[in-house]
């Protein structure tokens, strides 16, 4: 313990020292070297569809994974490891399969078939070694909303024997259901497909972690209650859209349970054998879901590439964004038309697989393998399981979820604004389902974003004695006499310039536009009393003019002060022609009255950190031209430092720089501005740090 103890003081103690001269952005472009040389995009164009051997046989191999791990892969490491977790996790599957079917409103074999072609398609493109895609309670229940609104009940009550009676068309309508689950299964597709074409694998970055996991609480919600009429033999009205969940919730016949006059129950019921040939999705239907049809898309990729990555950091290798959207494309669109419903993967699933020891794809393949046997051989025997038991399946796979509602106490003490989008994530998602609830907590998540940009922490910056750090002095106590570093903690754009330019005035304590108010109010001040000087001289010279001339005056001979006005040497001799105005003294000199604030005192410059600053609009440029013109006018030299190169490109395109504005106010970092305002804008001026004895000092 005392021997790492020494070792960390002297990692403490390694000096190092710098000298060099102060280098402003100019400097540093010619002591780099730098090169203007650019590729045109016409050329990066050119380059991004060059086909070469190399290349061709790359892409090929990334969009198909399968032929460049399966003939590397380990049989004698792997094989046994595979097959157990493959038998494992297929035997799961044929449960969850038909339980989710349930939440997807239609028969539970479809939940089979779910759990055969998309993993068979998944086993190919797919780059995650340990993740069980199949189906999904969340992926479910969103079908089932669709399902749900698009085929109603109410649309296949079919005429009784007796006259007042109605009969529910069941076959009719889970035939409806199955073909409005597949049609938005593979529009769900396509949209994954295009997205990863595109490589726009990083959409999923706006879907939080808080945000995702309210959002999977909430959807549990939803599928408890959608289970409560298998689980009490009760039928309560089905309602769709917002609040939906409340009306079925309140139902006036939620309370009453037909398991004491009835007996029957609900089972499962024919499973047929075999499997299924394709069909065309329903093309009429397509423009009815498209909203719905992108959330899935958006968030069966989001928890998947989530477990993805988690499996792929434990197990150290890399899972590809684009090519699991182009995967989980294919295996929607692909099982859309073999009548699958949306899958993602699931973790319930993923640990079994990973803890009997799944290495690699294969598990999956063989768990395919599993279902096809049931699908071919022994489907019936489960006809009879009571729909009972998959409720009860569900809601032990939901626990998990459940358990989620923890996250609101270890977010309350570590970030209060995700405390915030998760309350706010589950019940948006509670009252407007989730498909309405999934864009109404995407918005508010990104609100937050914003409001944080708005609400930026300002502050003035202060030299840690004897080094080239810079903190807050607030925390430090250490300003710099004559010289204000202002630093924001968010960019600059325009949804927070007026908050910027309001905070600088207020954290240096002047306040520019005040004190050109003050100046402009003076000089109007001097020129009234210039005109009026001017005018009373024209008036005396008049006057003096007429006595010369033996004319009456008109004016009286005294001036306001009623002294007789001095004669100039023509006047006194009565030459006319030769008569010369002689204006007061000190016409133009008007005293300077007191600054708005006597005990203001202005710096001799502010130098602006923009290290913090990422991007700028076109109104940052402008505030930013404003604040150096401001300040200019006021005597006081503005500077600016740690601007990234795409800020200083924003700059020269929004006509930051001119003759009078050149880069040379631009400086790498805080302490090169501090030297070189120091030094009365001097440019030799160095730069000297020795770490070691912790002394700055300028030469």
């Amino acid at each position: 313990m005392e021997e790492e103890m020494n070792v960390k003081d002297l990692r403490k103690r390694v000096p190092y020292q710098i000298q060099r001269d102060v280098l402003d952005e100019l400097s540093v472009d010619q002591v780099a070297e730098k090169s203007d040389f650019k590729i045109s995009t016409k050329e990066k164009l050119r380059d991004a569809v060059r086909c070469t051997g190399p290349r061709f046989k790359s892409c090929f191999l990334s969009f198909v994974p399968l032929l460049a791990w399966l003939p590397r892969y380990p049989f004698r490491e792997n094989a046994i490891g595979d097959l157990i977790s493959g038998i494992s996790v297929g035997i799961m599957h044929l449960p969850q399969g038909m339980a989710y079917a349930l939440l997807a409103a239609v028969p539970p074999v479809f939940g089979l078939y779910s759990s055969f072609y998309p993993i068979l398609i998944y086993f190919i493109f797919g780059t995650s070694k340990h993740i069980s895609v199949g189906t999904y309670a969340v992926m479910s229940v969103m079908i089932g909303s669709v399902t749900e609104r698009l085929a109603p009940d109410s649309d296949f009550m079919i005429p009784g024997n007796d006259t007042n009676s109605t009969t529910l068309d069941i076959v009719g309508r889970d035939a409806e259901r199955v073909k409005i689950a597949a049609t938005v299964t593979f529009l769900s597709g396509i949209f994954q497909l295009l997205l990863g074409v595109v490589r726009f694998g990083f959409v999923v970055t706006y879907l939080s972690e808080p945000l995702v996991r309210a959002y999977t609480t909430a959807a549990a919600i939803h599928v408890i209650v959608s289970q409560l009429k298998y689980s009490f033999g009760i039928n309560p009205q089905r309602y769709s859209g917002p609040l939906s969940l409340i009306y079925v919730s309140l139902n006036t016949n939620t309370h009453t349970m037909d398991l004491k006059t009835e007996y029957g129950v609900e089972v499962v019921g024919e499973i047929p054998s075999g499997l299924q040939a394709p069909v065309a999705p329903a093309v009429s239907l397509l423009g009815s879901m498209v909203g719905d049809a992108f959330a899935l898309a958006v968030v069966g990729y989001g928890i998947a590439i989530s477990l993805g990555r988690i499996f792929a950091l434990k197990y150290a290798y890399k899972v590809d964004s684009n090519q699991e959207l182009i995967a989980l494309g294919l295996s929607n669109s692909v099982g859309g038309l073999f009548n699958c419903f949306a899958i993602s993967c699931s973790m319930s699933r993923s640990m079994v697989q990973v803890s009997t020891g799944g290495k690699s794809q294969v598990a999956g393949a063989i768990s395919a393998v599993v279902i096809l046997v049931i699908l071919l051989k022994i489907g019936e025997l489960f006809e009879e399981l009571p729909k009972a038991v998959l409720a009860a399946i569900i809601y032990v796979n939901l626990q998990g979820m459940m358990k989620q509602f923890g996250d609101i106490c270890s977010l309350w003490r570590t970030n209060k604004v995700d405390m915030v989008v998760w309350v706010m994530t589950m019940i948006l998602t509670v009252l407007f389902n989730p498909d309405l609830g999934l864009a109404a907590s995407i918005a508010f998540s990104i609100l937050t974003v914003v409001f944080r940009t708005q609400l930026p922490k300002y502050s003035i910056l202060g030299q840690v004695p004897g080094t080239d750090i810079y903190r807050p002095v607030e925390d430090y106590h250490q300003e710099i006499p004559g010289i204000m570093i202002f630093r924001s903690s968010a960019t600059l754009y325009f949804a927070n310039a007026e908050m910027y330019i309001d905070a600088l005035y207020e954290k240096t304590g002047v306040d520019v536009a005040k004190l050109l108010s003050h100046k402009k109010k003076l000089e109007a001040k001097r020129l009234r009393k210039e005109k009026k000087a001017a005018k009373k001289a024209k008036k005396e010279a008049k006057k003096r003019a007429k006595e010369a001339a033996g004319e009456e005056p008109q004016f009286s001979d005294t001036d306001e002060s009623g002294e007789e006005p001095e004669l100039s040497h023509a006047e006194a001799n009565g030459d006319v022609n030769k008569l010369s105005v002689k204006e007061p003294k000190d016409v133009a000199t008007v005293e300077v009255g007191p600054d708005p604030d006597p005990d203001t005192t202005l710096p001799r410059a502010i130098i602006l950190d923009l290290s913090p600053v990422n991007f700028l609009d076109t109104v940052g440029v402008k505030t930013l031209c404003n604040i150096y013109k401001d300040y200019g006018e006021a005597g006081v030299q503005v500077y600016l430092c740690g601007c990234q190169r795409g800020v200083i490109e924003s700059m020269e395109k929004g006509d930051f720089f001119n003759e009078k504005v050149t880069k040379s106010i631009l400086f790498s970092s805080v302490h090169d501005a501090v030297l070189y305002s120091q030094q009365g804008n001097s440019k030799e001026v160095q730069y000297i740090l020795i770490s070691h004895t912790h002394i700055s000092e300028v030469s």
